[in-house]
């Protein structure tokens, strides 16, 4: 996407005050959402939880784990009627500058293979399959398959 088009943005560190807007995101765009606990540990717990604002709206968040060499990206969401627009690849973008900044050589992230978006946009940004996790999200009928992509973060992104 050109940087042009890009809309504009502002990348906040995520905080309990924005937990209501973040949650009515993640119940509207997953079947299996993260509950309000999961987020609050998550900023208690010092991962690197952002928010993404367009004209003040919150419109999408991400939270990153770090952990020696790598970071994780636990949740990168984007509002459904958002989607498309250019957040996703902000908020993608912006993950991987802040595992650069705290001293990670890869990004790593599971991703269900039936999110066909997700998994083309992280195809788009040189993301890599390095494995699956058999069972690893909870499915309307059993468990889907997680597919395991990682991106080396000294590589030129889309």
């Amino acid at each position: 996407m050109s940087a042009c088009l890009m809309p504009a943005v502002e990348l906040l560190p995520m905080n309990e005050h924005d937990l209501d807007e973040v949650l009515r995101i993640e119940i509207d765009v997953y079947a299996f959402p993260w509950s309000r606990g999961n987020f609050l540990d998550s900023i208690n717990a010092g991962y690197s939880c952002w928010v993404c604002r367009s004209a003040g709206e919150l419109v999408g968040y991400a939270v990153i784990m770090h952990a020696v060499d790598d970071a994780h990206l636990l949740n990168v969401s984007v509002a459904a009627r958002r989607q498309g627009r250019g957040f996703g690849a902000r908020l993608l973008a912006h993950a991987m500058q802040v595992g650069r900044e705290l001293g990670a050589t890869t990004l790593l992230l599971e991703v269900r293979p039936s999110n066909v978006k997700a998994v083309g946009l992280y195809k788009a940004f040189g993301f890599q399959q390095i494995g699956v996790r058999r069972g690893y999200y909870p499915a309307h009928v059993g468990r889907e398959d997680a597919l395991v992509l990682t991106h080396a973060l000294g590589e030129v992104s889309a």
